[in-house]
């Protein structure tokens, strides 16, 4: 090649866009999260990442929570799947980990993990090496409209025990007012019913007796009771008409949009109930209460235990390194407290929580706090195969076509088969 034509090649390449002239590095990060209000941050975080190292591309993937379960094992598998995926932990996780599609990131994430909740960290970690991050925790309880609740004349902040939750609903139907909306197609909105019954009459000793084969494992006296107590619930007649119809986002805007009382919520539809919403206004904070699942007479579980998700960003195997540093970035304590602000989120990254605005997640974030027994979702802490069976049996419950004792048997059946 001439001097000449060295030069004009040379001054070619100079002239090309910097993304072309630099090899990109892209990171597939695949979501599931509905609101575009949250999404739009995380898609300003992910331009910050990028700006801060040239030269990587995240490219934001969606799909919705019940497509992201049922795609997952085969996406997993798949040449193109996504580097970074959103996680609950749990079994599903350890299945994860067994079918070898995920990478381990201990030492990528070093010290890094040390500034995080450590129970959350622990929920992400398998035989000791860690393979996700978690961005945020969760509670399950109860959301309130504040004015139907007056219309019945029922005070929120007074219910605190399983005959207070039954004696509302009564007032509630008897004002006309439908007590509870659920996504009962989506069926694991009813297990939350079902496995919180089961955390305040057995508490973690009931759930890891059962693990270990103990008293009749899940088809013991705490999980029959858990589904007798499940039914007195459904035989009330609570739940909106047509609720084994309802996808979760459907049940959600039907909140937002008042036309019931109460819904058993993840702490996040504090927000999800917004955007979903027919006027993407929903119920603002001074119509929305809060109280905890119900204790229950005699129960062994403490008041304070509570039940919810830790939720967090898996990396897949063959990722590009940058995929970790990203996720440390999302869980940074700059994101985290961003993140927080907004009142989106219990951050994970200690401390960050100080950002909170709302006085509604303040309180989820204490009643985390204070626990002493965070129990992960059944769904997912039970693998994807026990879980599914919980799901389907608590929605066959409250559909009137399966028995409390039948429901436990086949989750002990399915679980004795899985172990």
């Amino acid at each position: 090649m001439s001097i000449t034509r060295r030069v004009l090649f040379a001054a070619a390449a100079l002239a090309l866009p910097a993304h072309i002239a630099a090899a990109e590095t892209v990171v597939k990060w695949l979501h599931i999260e509905a609101n575009p209000v949250q999404v739009k941050i995380w898609e300003e975080v992910a331009h910050d990442f990028e700006a801060k190292n040239p030269g990587v591309k995240i490219e934001m993937s969606f799909l919705e929570n019940e497509a992201y379960k049922a795609k997952a094992p085969t996406l997993l598998q798949s040449k193109e799947r996504p580097h970074i995926i959103y996680s609950w932990a749990g079994g599903v996780l350890r299945s994860q980990v067994e079918a070898g599609v995920l990478e381990d990131i201990t030492a990528g994430v070093g010290d890094f993990k040390a500034h995080l909740s450590p129970a959350a960290v622990n929920a992400f970690t398998v035989n000791g090496r860690l393979y996700g991050l978690p961005y945020t925790v969760s509670q399950v309880g109860f959301m309130y409209n504040k004015e139907l609740f007056a219309k019945a004349g029922v005070d929120g902040s007074k219910i605190a025990a399983w005959d207070d939750l039954m004696d509302a609903v009564r007032k509630l139907k008897a004002a006309n007012v439908t007590p509870i909306v659920v996504g009962g197609a989506d069926k694991w909105p009813l297990h939350f019913y079902w496995t919180n019954l089961a955390v305040r009459i057995g508490g973690q000793g009931g759930f890891q007796a059962a693990l270990k084969g103990e008293n009749g494992g899940f088809e013991g006296p705490v999980f029959q009771r858990s589904g007798e107590m499940f039914k007195q619930l459904v035989d009330l007649q609570p739940f909106q008409t047509g609720f084994l119809g309802f996808k979760n986002p459907q049940a959600v805007g039907y909140f937002g949009d008042g036309k019931a009382a109460m819904i058993l919520a993840i702490s996040s539809f504090y927000h999800t109930q917004r955007a979903l919403a027919a006027d993407k206004v929903g119920l603002s904070d001074d119509k929305v209460g809060w109280f905890n699942f119900p204790t229950v007479p005699g129960g062994k579980g403490d008041p304070a235990d509570t039940l919810g998700g830790m939720n967090g960003w898996l990396v897949t195997k063959g990722a590009p390194k940058e995929a970790v540093a990203f996720i440390k970035f999302f869980t940074s304590e700059e994101v985290q407290k961003r993140l927080a602000a907004g009142n989106y989120i219990i951050p994970t990254y200690q401390g960050a929580e100080s950002g909170l605005g709302s006085a509604f997640m303040r309180n989820i974030a204490h009643n985390i706090a204070v626990s002493k027994y965070h129990q992960n979702f059944y769904d997912q802490d039970l693998g994807p195969n026990v879980g599914r069976v919980v799901n389907d049996v608590t929605a066959e419950i409250a559909g009137g076509t399966m028995t409390p004792k039948a429901a436990a048997k086949a989750i002990q059946d399915a679980y004795v088969q899985g172990n």
